[in-house]
This record gives structure tokens, C-alpha cells and sequence, in this order.
């Protein structure tokens, strides 16, 4: 069994179709989504359309519960924010239904999912080892998937230790070696210094993980950013991955 695990779209749907173009390639079994398919992007309804019609498993995330509303405004930084405020007004009936049926955990035969993690899977970025050693002792799975933080991470548990970080492009994991906590990094939003779009490919009958790059045209959506009149920093961090 093989699948594609994405995360963090943020209605940045050229980043999700140069994506789901390289998933295809592959050709996965499934197709995982962790969460925050709306957000800080221009495209929100689209991407949900997409994620809808396309993934076999999705979770909800931050920005997608404050789009609904379950969330406040007050809870997010201004840019965010007002991205937020942005996104609520343009949800269509289909996307609020799909968003609102979703939960922030999951769980399949290989491994137990989270939008952020185990001990807080709505907020909590995990990005040290004491976050990770929480989730991990908090699960049985042997993978453990989270999103949520925008950057790429492959981290094991072995002898009680936590060891690994950062994936970057090219980067394989065995997972038959350990206990792994791993984190596609974002398709729409990258924060680990590489813009280009991420996901990740598990394969479970040979028992690992590949983690992915792929170029898009930020360009355009940061053109589309800006003539929606969303912050220009949200559109401007696009090009450097930050």
C-alpha cells in the first residue's frame, strides 16, 4: 500500500495542482490530507473542491475552524487575521459543509494523524524534542503523521530519544528502523526555506518514506494574493519559503 501525504494547502491552488500532478505520477493507493486546505490563499473554494474530490482522508486544521468560525479572529496575528476574515466571507455552502465535517485527529491501519498533535492536535506546532517525545508517547502507531508547522521533519524514537530533523527534498526514511513522527511540510506555504511546493510519499510494503519537492508558479498566486487585496507579506514570504 502506498500513499501521498499533503498538508497545509492554504487555498494555493497552483501549488496543489503542481502537487497532485506529481502524486499522479506515482500513482498511490490513497491520498492523505492533514489539514488547513483554506487560509492566507486566494483560491479557498477550489482547493477544497479539489481536496474533496480527491483525498481519501482529511483532517481540519487551525485555519479552517477560524474560516468557520469555531475559532476567533483574536486568536490569529493580524495578517492572518484578516486573511481569515477574507476566507469567511468567501467559503461557498460546500466547502463549509466539507470543512465542518472534518475532524483534527485520524487514524488508518499504518498510522494515527493530526493536524498539529497527539497532546494538542489543533494548536500545538511540534518543532523540538520535547514535542515530539510528547506525541510519540502519546500514540502506538509505528508512523505518526502531523502537519501544521509548514516545514518538512522526519523524527524517530529510539531508546526513549528523540533524533532526526528537517527533510529536505530527496530525503528517504526507513521506517522499519524505529517509531516515526513524520511532517510533509506545506504544499501552499512553505516555512523551512525552500518555496518549493511539499509532500510526502509512504510506501508501506517496502517500508519507506520519501519526501518531495515541487516548483510552481508562485507568481501567479501571489498576483492573485494581491489583487484580492490579502496582505502583501502573505504573498511576499511565498518566494523564500519563510
Amino acid at each position: 500500500m502506498r500513499a501521498a501525504v499533503i498538508s497545509d494547502i492554504h487555498a494555493n491552488l497552483h501549488a496543489l495542482e503542481a502537487v497532485l500532478a506529481e502524486v499522479d505520477a506515482e500513482r498511490p493507493d490513497a491520498i492523505w490530507c492533514l489539514g488547513d486546505l483554506v487560509g492566507y490563499g486566494p483560491r479557498p473554494n477550489e482547493c477544497c473542491a479539489i481536496v474533496r474530490a480527491r483525498a481519501d482522508l482529511c483532517l481540519v486544521g487551525n485555519h479552517d475552524l477560524v474560516a468557520l468560525g469555531s475559532l476567533g479572529l483574536e486568536d490569529f496575528n493580524l495578517e492572518a487575521g484578516l486573511a481569515a476574515a477574507w476566507t469567511r466571507d468567501q467559503l461557498d455552502g460546500d466547502a463549509r459543509a466539507q470543512l465542518d465535517s472534518l475532524a483534527p485527529s485520524g487514524s488508518t491501519e499504518q498510522a494515527q494523524l493530526f493536524h498539529a498533535s497527539a497532546r494538542d492536535p489543533v494548536w500545538e506546532y511540534v518543532l523540538t524534542e520535547e514535542a515530539a517525545l510528547a506525541t510519540l508517547e502519546l500514540t502506538t502507531a509505528p508512523l505518526v503523521l502531523v502537519g501544521h508547522s509548514h516545514v518538512a521533519l522526519a523524527l524517530a524514537l529510539e531508546d526513549g530519544l528523540v533524533r532526526g530533523g528537517t527533510a529536505p527534498d530527496g530525503a528517504e526514511v526507513d521506517l522499519s528502523a524505529a517509531r516515526w513522527l513524520l511532517n510533509p511540510g506545506s504544499v501552499g506555504q512553505p516555512r523551512d526555506g525552500d518555496p518549493r511546493a511539499a509532500w510526502l510519499l509512504l510506501d508501506f510494503e517496502r517500508r519507506f518514506a520519501s519526501f518531495r519537492r515541487v516548483a510552481y508558479p508562485i507568481e501567479r498566486t501571489q498576483s492573485e494574493m494581491r489583487g484580492a487585496g490579502l496582505p502583501d507579506a502573505l504573498a511576499s514570504r511565498l518566494a523564500v519559503g519563510q
